[in-house]
């Protein structure tokens, strides 16, 4: 059993003998009966915030009104903690152990509770509630807490994260239809689907995002919901938005999530620049797989784990962008089909789409080298050595390699640039990439040279000429200079 799992059947089991009932809720259930590893473990209670607060003192009310306690799996959780007050149920952003807590009470303020790195791992901890309305379509404006888990039940997503489980006994609670769903590989709303998703639009995405994870349809009723209400998406958060489809991106089943995006009415919606693909046509000595949206599809269905185990999330994003800039910039020429200018269009479209998102600093710049880059693979084997050096030494180049590969499997096939660079890698020790300069701004200076632009100029060429070989010391540099820059 994992620690998580022993963490949260130890609430359970301490709840219930204090009285209360007490079940794993939610997905991890779900999980647990696909015979999956859950994440994160969630429990439902009909134990009220304050009781669970006083059972276990070391908690934090991430979401009082909401019934959510956050238990972590350290018992001293005091030391070396901030808390920024709170009160909605908790979610984690990219701000590695940062849990965003929200702003309720009128402040408008966002709150959030930062965690040291041991006490990271926690169980929420939630009691049984119905919830009245949403009119914000996120936050139900009432919260009725109650004793019976069938109403807790009646009031959540999707009959697969509807169930709950005795962790003592393995006794399935299932009032919505959950476990015939999971058999029959069904994603199905509980009750009426556009009262679902009109609490949280963000539903519509996450119900795209389960059947591609699973391999599972979605409910035809379910479907037609999120059909009917796929233009009000954008209500929700763009950071919310952006999660979701980042996971579409990187759980192993991009391409599927990204059709049924395209099948849902959400894909005009949350990213009307990938749907702008569809029907562009493409040469095809080059793309005989059909059109642009085709050829990104194939790319996304490429996706493979890395070393660590996962997909990179940065990777994932530039291959759906790479031919963003590709719809307005086709043509006809007489030729053949052109895109002129794909590229620097591309990245000034990705960036504008990263920054509707929110994407980070570091995030953006990353993708947006893939985009701009992903095209000077065709001109690697006629490169100059310090041309090519400078391209491999791109950060996280092992991505800009990656994407090229899937880009010509998605394509042509042809796979001679990359296996030319790959070859040019191996071969080169990282000092012969990246040496350390010969000469600095300091050499210049005390050669009698006046600081300035033309330092850069210099610097340079000097640069080049190492990395061509044709300077190896630092007197050689110097009288490459003297020479060179009068």
């Amino acid at each position: 059993m994992s620690t998580a799992k022993q963490h949260a059947a130890e609430i359970v089991r301490t709840l219930r003998e204090r009285g209360h009932q007490a079940y794993f809720a939610g997905g991890c259930v779900r999980d647990l009966l696909l015979g999956r590893e859950p994440t994160d473990y969630d429990v439902a209670t009909d134990a009220t915030p304050q009781q669970v607060m006083q059972i276990f003192p070391q908690t934090y009310a991430v979401g009082e009104q909401f019934g959510v306690v956050l238990v972590p799996f350290k018992a001293d959780t005091t030391e070396d903690t901030k808390e920024h007050g709170g009160d909605q149920p908790a979610r984690t952003d990219s701000f590695e152990g940062r849990v965003v807590l929200g702003a309720m009470g009128g402040s408008g303020k966002q709150r959030y509770l930062f965690l040291p790195p041991s006490l990271r791992k926690s169980v929420e901890v939630a009691t049984f509630r119905s919830d009245v309305s949403y009119s914000d379509g996120r936050h139900p404006d009432e919260v009725r807490f109650t004793k019976d888990p069938r109403e807790d039940a009646q009031r959540r997503d999707f009959t697969i994260n509807g169930m709950m489980l005795d962790p003592a006994t393995d006794e399935l609670l299932d009032f919505v239809g959950g476990r015939d769903d999971l058999k029959a590989g069904i994603i199905r709303a509980i009750g009426d689907p556009e009262r679902r998703f009109t609490e949280d639009k963000l539903r519509m995405l996450r119900a795209v995002r389960f059947a591609a994870r699973f391999d599972y349809q979605i409910d035809p009723a379910t479907m037609a919901a999120i059909q009917k209400l796929a233009p009000k998406i954008n209500q929700v958060s763009s950071e919310r938005i952006r999660e979701e489809l980042t996971k579409m991106l990187t759980e192993g089943r991009a391409r599927q999530a990204f059709e049924l995006l395209d099948q849902s009415g959400l894909l005009k919606e949350v990213l009307p620049e990938i749907a702008a693909m569809k029907g562009v046509e493409q040469p095809p000595q080059y793309h005989p797989e059909g059109d642009v949206f085709v050829h990104t599809l194939l790319l996304l269905e490429k996706l493979r784990t890395d070393s660590s185990g996962s997909i990179s999330k940065t990777l994932a994003w530039g291959a759906l962008l790479h031919d963003v800039g590709k719809p307005p910039t086709f043509r006809v020429a007489p030729d053949r089909i052109r895109f002129d200018g794909h590229v620097d269009v591309g990245v000034k479209m990705a960036a504008e789409i990263l920054r509707r998102l929110r994407f980070s600093n570091a995030e953006t710049d990353q993708i947006l080298a893939l985009v701009d880059n992903h095209m000077r693979f065709g001109q690697v084997q006629r490169m100059n050595q310090s041309t090519l050096k400078k391209f491999l030494r791109l950060p996280a180049f092992d991505e800009h390699l990656e994407l090229h590969r899937i880009d010509c499997l998605s394509s042509h096939g042809q796979l001679d640039a990359y296996e030319y660079t790959r070859e040019q890698m191996n071969s080169m020790p990282p000092e012969a990439i990246r040496p350390t300069p010969l000469i600095t701004g300091r050499d210049l200076i005390d050669a009698g040279y006046e600081p300035g632009p033309r330092f850069t100029e210099i610097l340079g060429a000097v640069e080049d000429a190492q990395l061509e070989g044709r300077l190896t010391s630092r007197e050689a540099a110097m009288e490459f200079v003297r020479r060179e820059f009068v």
